[in-house]
């Protein structure tokens, strides 16, 4: 009995997460139709190549991602072993039959350049977040630069920027205008920003550690004032040898100017270390 009630969870969450794709990979779909290929904006990865050779050959961009994606998944099961498993094909061959369904009949929204890299970059970043976020992938620039950081120095995110700099670059050559570059680099800093906002969460919350002769003082202002909760751990001065209670809370973001004044007011030489904070549960913040 347990063993079906847990097979019918994995099932169920299995599903969710093959939903989750679907709606990433149409997002990203939307954000390349309706905004960056039709600005010639190559922002980047497969995508980015299968723009440039649109415009070279009216090569169309879905079947390109999907030829261009299957040799390197295959590389990446020869490399890396049977781990990237059947989402990752789900979301690779998707995102190529999406892009050709949805431009057959879908027109641009805008041709300005500029709005096209913004919000094509906010819809390919939302998109993408979410496949991720359900454990999936759209492929393409991911698998080469797990390859490429497998047979290199590079880390990750160094490969990943150096493939969007060929791209963008031979994007450049090709439309010969340093305007769509940058118009491209624009859209990769957005879509990088939506991916972590989609994955961490905009509402962050900021961590705070306190260090300081007062903190009694300042502990007590803080619940008294600011109604948030305090932890005080212990903490020893290694060069000193002294001990020293150090204070821990977490407050909201628009918290911080008003914590940090409260501070100086006790004690204007308290050592504090002020971090972001994507994910707080617990009485005072919502889950």
């Amino acid at each position: 009995m347990a063993q079906q009630k847990e097979n019918g969870s994995r099932l169920k969450r299995e599903i969710i997460d093959y939903i989750g794709i679907f709606i990433g990979v149409n997002i990203t779909a939307l954000g390349l139709v309706w905004f960056l290929i039709p600005n010639k904006i190559a922002a980047g990865g497969v995508s980015g190549l299968a723009t440039i050779l649109y415009y070279l050959w009216q090569w169309p961009v879905g079947v390109v991602i999907l030829l261009v994606n299957i040799p390197l998944f295959l590389a990446c099961l020869l490399v890396f072993g049977p781990n990237f498993g059947m989402k990752t094909v789900f979301g690779t061959v998707l995102l190529s039959v999406v892009i050709e369904y949805w431009g057959a009949f879908l027109h641009p929204l805008t041709l300005d350049p500029l709005l096209g890299s913004l919000w094509g970059g906010v819809l390919a970043g939302a998109g993408v977040g979410i496949a991720l976020r359900y454990h999936g992938t759209t492929g393409g620039t991911d698998l080469a630069a797990k390859l490429l950081a497998r047979f290199s120095s590079l880390s990750m995110g160094q490969a990943v920027l150096v493939l969007d700099g060929l791209v963008i670059a031979l994007a450049g050559l090709v439309f010969k205008s340093v305007d769509l570059m940058l118009y491209a680099l624009i859209s990769i800093v957005v879509s990088g920003k939506i991916i972590d906002g989609v994955l961490d969460g905009f509402n962050y919350s900021k961590g705070v550690y306190i260090i300081s002769d007062q903190s009694e003082r300042i502990a007590q202002r803080i619940l008294n004032e600011m109604d948030r909760g305090v932890t005080g751990l212990a903490g020893r001065g290694v060069y000193s040898g002294q001990a020293r209670e150090v204070l821990l809370c977490v407050i909201g973001r628009t918290e911080e100017m008003r914590l940090k004044r409260l501070v100086k007011e006790e004690d204007p030489n308290a050592f504090v270390i002020i971090t972001t904070v994507h994910e707080v549960l617990g009485e005072g913040f919502q889950e």
